[in-house]
């Protein structure tokens, strides 16, 4: 493969999703290959079964290399899951260099010290994103390098994950017969894709309702200040439709796709929807009303513990651009007027953004924006930049080679764990 490509995989608890693109000297976006493949190892975000997700990766990714007639090797993949926590932190150090100016070195160091946290064995830095800088007592600083200082000060914001998680993650994709390059917050991902630059700056929240997991995610002055995973999305409203009409699962997937409706005031009582009986009962007829009496609350569920994340960030009044809402959970019909009304912030349905050419249309979706946004990561080092700063950050308990020479794929992957992010 060539350096300029780069596939993004999002392993999702209801769809595995593999992305092929590459961009030219202007940068422009060529996606060239999709793939699709229905995911039944996750749950709520988690690997649950390594062989079920090793073949919808396998799926996935051929589709896509037929897509793109290329041979996929590395992934960039992302990562979700109600495991993710995330909070603030805070380093300082001494700029000791006789002219005191601080250095690319510097920088590196104060954030190698904001990663000296505790924390539990079983948990992981993922991302380390800084929020400011502070030189000698003077606040706001965006990039210090080149500014003179005794004592530089970063406040960071600091995303972790389980340990298992990400590794389970990782022999899936290996098993699968491809390497991780890197992995990404799907939160994170999507924002990369559907977020305007102005809106990340005044203040927006994104809400990202999956199958297995709802992700928000709140930015402000251009950077990300809170992350949340919740454990309610898309799957749970299936179930809602399966127990409450009492149909197969497939078929309550079927309904929620084809007649579903968010709020029960935007149906039409005249619209009637037969559903087959089981077991060779008669077929019933319910009204579009009837199936939305039976979304809204799950949805509303949704959205209110999303409230209440975005209350709990405290930056529930610097949100001027309102929320974007993405995933294919956001399709529903109604979605964003409900969420208008318990969100009480101006709405609108995320879309990817940023405009390519090849299968750019196919690729135009809600549902696409993790995909999207992975490859979005690889291809520019600025939203890569803007995500990480460079600093050594200590490995997984019990890794032996941070080197990653020599030893089979599984020393690489272990090695380049241990550096999370190009040694974030």
């Amino acid at each position: 493969m060539h350096d300029h490509i780069v596939v993004g995989m999002d392993i999702g608890t209801t769809k595995v999703c593999a992305v092929v693109a590459e961009s030219d000297s202007l940068g422009n976006i060529n996606v060239l290959g999709v793939g699709i493949a229905e995911s039944d190892g996750l749950n709520r975000g988690v690997v649950v079964n390594i062989d079920k997700t090793v073949a919808s990766v396998q799926k996935a990714i051929s589709a896509a290399e037929r897509a793109a007639d290329v041979e996929v090797q590395n992934v960039i993949v992302g990562i979700a899951g109600d495991h993710i926590q995330s909070f603030q932190s805070r380093g300082v150090i001494t700029i000791a260099n006789r002219d005191h100016l601080i250095t690319e070195k510097d920088v590196k160091r104060l954030i190698e010290d904001t990663a000296h946290v505790a924390m539990p064995a079983d948990r992981e830095i993922l991302h380390i994103i800084p929020q400011e800088f502070i030189v000698d007592g003077q606040d706001g600083v965006l990039d210090p390098v080149g500014m003179n200082g005794v004592r530089l000060e970063a406040n960071v914001h600091i995303i972790t994950g389980l340990v298992s998680a990400a590794k389970n993650i990782y022999r899936c994709i290996e098993k699968a017969g491809y390497q991780v390059t890197d992995v990404v917050l799907e939160p994170l991902a999507s924002s990369f894709s559907v977020l305007h630059t102005d809106e990340k700056e005044v203040g927006v929240a994104l809400i990202d309702i999956g199958g297995g997991t709802t992700d928000v995610a709140i930015f402000e002055d251009r950077t990300i200040r809170h992350t949340a995973v919740i454990a309610v999305a898309g799957n749970n409203v299936t179930e809602d439709i399966r127990k409450g009409l009492g149909v197969m699962r497939d078929h309550a997937e079927q309904l929620k796709c084809q007649f579903g409706c968010a709020m029960v005031d935007l149906t039409d009582n005249q619209n009637q929807i037969r559903i087959p009986g089981l077991g060779g009962r008669q077929e019933k007829t319910i009204s579009s009303s009837t199936l939305a009496q039976i979304i809204q609350p799950r949805l509303e569920e949704i959205l209110e513990i999303a409230a209440i994340e975005i209350r709990r960030s405290g930056y529930g009044k610097h949100l001027s651009a309102g929320a974007v809402l993405t995933g294919g959970g956001s399709l529903i019909p109604g979605t964003q007027e409900l969420a208008n009304e318990i969100l009480g912030l101006e709405t609108r349905v995320g879309f990817p953004t940023k405009r390519g050419s090849g299968l750019w249309k196919e690729v135009s979706d809600p549902k696409f924006a993790t995909g999207i946004g992975l490859v979005l990561y690889g291809l520019s080092p600025k939203i890569k930049n803007s995500v990480t700063q460079e600093g050594s950050i200590r490995g997984l308990p019990g890794a032996t080679d941070a080197s990653g020479k020599g030893g089979g794929s599984w020393e690489k992957i272990v090695g380049r764990m241990k550096s999370w992010f190009d040694e974030l």
